[in-house]
């Protein structure tokens, strides 16, 4: 699918850049464009997830955990005395 949208660019300079840039990387503008809308999307996913993982460490401090590599060691431990009952 392709959609069509125009961009205005008050900033003479900024387009400039955008056109030079999208020479130097033998890309369009439109390519570059997608790239830093979506970067930008994907940022700003990244940050809402922020509020979950800081409430996750903070459980984790307050209730206690275990790292990883201990549980994965776990994990492994499991596995093999399964497979070698088999």
């Amino acid at each position: 699918m392709s959609t069509r949208m125009t961009v205005v660019f008050h900033d003479d300079e900024l387009y400039t850049n955008l056109k030079v840039e999208a020479v130097r990387r033998r890309r369009t503008a439109s390519e570059i464009i997608a790239e830093a809308v979506t970067e930008w999307l994907e940022s700003r996913e990244d940050a809402s997830l922020a509020p979950v993982i800081k409430a996750a460490r903070a459980e984790y401090q307050a209730k206690g955990g275990r790292p990883w590599g201990e549980v994965r060691q776990e994990i492994n431990q499991a596995i093999s005395k399964r497979n070698g009952k088999r």
